[in-house]
Parts: C-alpha cells; sequence; structure tokens
C-alpha cells in the first residue's frame, strides 16, 4: 500500500507542476515579449519533470525552447512515472517480464501502422476540402463487411485475400466519389450558405444512412472473415534454445518472447504497403502533385490549371477508400458489426489533431503513438480484468493533453 502511495505522489508531482508551468510560462514569456508558441508545451514538460528545480531557471532566463529540451524533460517524466509503477507494483507483467512488454511493443507498432492508414484517409480529405468527415468511420466499416461478405460467398470465396481487398477499395471508393459529387461539390461551388456545417451535417447524414443500410442488409450479428493467408512453417533455432524464429499457420514468435498473431502482422504489413503506394502516387505522379497543389493553395493550382473540383472528389474518394482498406484488413483480426466504425473513428479523430490537422507524417506518426499507448497502458492496467474496458479512455486522455498543450499537434502549422 506505501509503495502503491509513492507511484500516486509521482503522478500527483507530474500533474501538479506540468499545470504549474503550462499555466505561468506563457505569461512570463509574453511580458518579456518572447515567442509563446511553444512556451505552454515546454513549461509544462520542464514543471512535470524537475518542479520547481526547473521552472525557476526557467522563468528567470527564459531560453528558447528547442526538441532537445522537449526530448529530455520527456525523458524524466518518463522516467519518473516507470521507476514509481514498478516500485508500486513489482510483480506486474510490464515490470518483472521484460518479453511480455517486448510483445506489447511489438504489438503496438504492429496495430499502429493500421490505425495510420486509416487516419491518413482522414487527414487526406481535410487537408484537401477543409473538412472534417464525420462518415469515416462507416467507410471502415463498409470495407470490412466486403472483404466478409466476398469472403463467404461463393462466387469470389476462393478468389483470395487481394481480390477482396480490391472489392473493399472499388466499393469505398466508389462511394466516396458519389457522394462527394453530389453533396459536398455544391459545397465548393459556392451554393451552401454555411458550409462548414453544412459539411458537418451532411457527412453526419452519410454516418448514419450507411450504418443502417448495412444492419438492415447484413442483420447486427457479429462476423468474422477468415484468416488472409497461412505462415510456412519455420523454426530458426538460436545458439541456444529457445528458437531465434518460430512460425506456426497462424503465429510468428521471435526470440521465444515476441509473439505477433498472424492476422494482426498480415495486417500491418498490407497496411505497410499501402502506405508506400499513397506516398508514391502522392509525390511521384502529377494527380498526386496536383492533389498536394491544391492543399498548399487552391488559387494558384487552379491559375496552374489543375481542376480543384475533381481533386475534391479524388481526395475525398481516396480518403474514404484508405478508411475501407484499414477495415478490410482488420475483419479478419475483430468481429464486425455495422457500429464498429464508431470508435474507429473517434481513434482516427485522436490521431489526426495529435499528429497535426492535415499533417500526412503526423497522421503515420500518431497512429505509432496511439497504438503504442493502448499496447502498453492495457498490458500494464494493474487489474487485468478491467484492461480492455480502459483502452478507449488513453485515446481521450491523449486528446485531453493535446488540446491543452499543443493545439497545432506535433506536425501542425501555426495558424
Amino acid at each position: 500500500m506505501a509503495n502503491q502511495q509513492i507511484f500516486l505522489l509521482a503522478l500527483l508531482w507530474v500533474v501538479f507542476w506540468g499545470a504549474i508551468g503550462s499555466l505561468f510560462t506563457p505569461r512570463i514569456y509574453s511580458r518579456k515579449d518572447l515567442d509563446i508558441s511553444r512556451a505552454t508545451l515546454g513549461g509544462a514538460l520542464v514543471g512535470a519533470a524537475l518542479g520547481p528545480i526547473g521552472l525557476i531557471p526557467l522563468w528567470i532566463y527564459t531560453p528558447r525552447f528547442t526538441n532537445r529540451i522537449y526530448a529530455a524533460a520527456s525523458i524524466i517524466v518518463l522516467g519518473i512515472l516507470i521507476l514509481a509503477f514498478a516500485r508500486a507494483y513489482p510483480d506486474n507483467l510490464c515490470v518483472s517480464d521484460g518479453g511480455f512488454v517486448a510483445s506489447q511493443v511489438t504489438n503496438g507498432i504492429v496495430i499502429g501502422l493500421i490505425y495510420s492508414l486509416m487516419a491518413l484517409g482522414l487527414t487526406l480529405i481535410y487537408s484537401i476540402l477543409g473538412i472534417v468527415s464525420f462518415a469515416h468511420g462507416e467507410f471502415y466499416m463498409v470495407g470490412g463487411m466486403v472483404v466478409y461478405f466476398m469472403s463467404a460467398s461463393t462466387l469470389f470465396g476462393r478468389a483470395g485475400a487481394w481480390v477482396w481487398l480490391l472489392g473493399a477499395a472499388v466499393v469505398t471508393f466508389v462511394i466516396g466519389a458519389i457522394f462527394e459529387i453530389l453533396f459536398l461539390r455544391p459545397m465548393g461551388e459556392g451554393k451552401i450558405e454555411r458550409p462548414k456545417e453544412y459539411a458537418i451535417l451532411v457527412t453526419f447524414g452519410l454516418s448514419f444512412f450507411l450504418q443502417y443500410l448495412v444492419q438492415g442488409l447484413a442483420g447486427a450479428n457479429p462476423v468474422k472473415a477468415p484468416r488472409f493467408f497461412d505462415f510456412p512453417v519455420i523454426e530458426l533455432p538460436n545458439a541456444e534454445d529457445p528458437y531465434l524464429i518460430k512460425t506456426t499457420a497462424g503465429n510468428l514468435r521471435l526470440f521465444d518472447a515476441v509473439s505477433i498473431p498472424n492476422t494482426r502482422f498480415v495486417s500491418a504489413m498490407i497496411s505497410v504497403l499501402l502506405l508506400f503506394a499513397l506516398l508514391f502516387f502522392l509525390y511521384r505522379t502529377w494527380t498526386g502533385r496536383g492533389l498536394r497543389a491544391v492543399s498548399e493553395d487552391r488559387q494558384a493550382a487552379s491559375v496552374a490549371g489543375i481542376n480543384p473540383y475533381r481533386m475534391n472528389t479524388l481526395a475525398f474518394a481516396l480518403g474514404g477508400m484508405l478508411a475501407g482498406l484499414s477495415g478490410a484488413t482488420l475483419v479478419q483480426v475483430f468481429t464486425w458489426l455495422p457500429q464498429v466504425g464508431i470508435p474507429a473513428a473517434a481513434r482516427s479523430f485522436v490521431i489526426i489533431v495529435l499528429g497535426g490537422m492535415g499533417s500526412l507524417p503526423g497522421a503515420f506518426v500518431g497512429g505509432i503513438i496511439v497504438g503504442l499507448v493502448e499496447a502498453l497502458g492495457a498490458g500494464c492496467v494493474p487489474d487485468p480484468a478491467r484492461a480492455a474496458a480502459y483502452i478507449p479512455a488513453y485515446g481521450m486522455i491523449i486528446l485531453t493533453l493535446t488540446l491543452l498543450l499543443k493545439p497545432t499537434g506535433l506536425f501542425g502549422r501555426e495558424l
């Protein structure tokens, strides 16, 4: 009990002095006519790490905040919390079993790559159209449902995973393109008086329409697609027992410590391929360069001969397709329901706020961070029976901290 109180005291130290630093540091920098854009986050990190020992010199000398200061303070904060947690819960698997930690980190990165793919679609839509699609989770759900029904059908059941994924991509791309042309293009043409409010309402309408259409057609029973591919059976022995690499049809094991299920590993690898394909499209093709030009300066792109309306349609369709492919890869991992897109959409919003609205690198990094936090948070919770119930809370904590300390996100541009 005493050790647990030490952890609570360490947590209170970090929260209290972090709040003091974030509150007073911008005011002190403002009085000295210094840049305050990074003062809130810098003051919070320095305060959480060193308390008054760090804040008093900071307020006296008011140095310019750099990434080195951020990194050093972050490491100290993490060190304080990790040491206090280890002291409070010495029997926890995250403290006593290094292999368990390595496995959780690996699974966090794996699931984070899939999160990144979905968030990239939402970021692409925002960077081109300037709106947040509230139907993004339903594209995710539709992609998974398409793969499930294709895999269960007599016509496409033996076609293989690549054909199923192609079907999900085509269906979600077409839905996105048709919706943008019918409902969002009038907004871009100036026919809507309040375009921002209109975009929120109309994408909400699409969300409800897709969700209840699928529920009416497919029912509300949970479904799951079969495993896309089987691993070959491999055993590479280490100099000592255990094995260096050992695979079965459904599992990959490294160093006899890190265990990765086949379905998650395959989903992550497909996501990586799609991420590279998206980057190639955006940076190595004329159409992709046109999309980037419209995102940077719509009027200049129009003068250069790029049709911004076509780019809007392409961006929304691509964004929906990326969400659909994210769901298509995960339908073999999780059971699928018409409502499965709701938590997925909430997670995507957290990721793009964390990474920075409109930032593609931010969406990628944000997805990895959220995946790691969820995996480690669920694995290290002292009460394993409640670990899964806490997963949605981690995203809300990340969102709250980001909005309080750095509203523009990790890679967002200052307004």
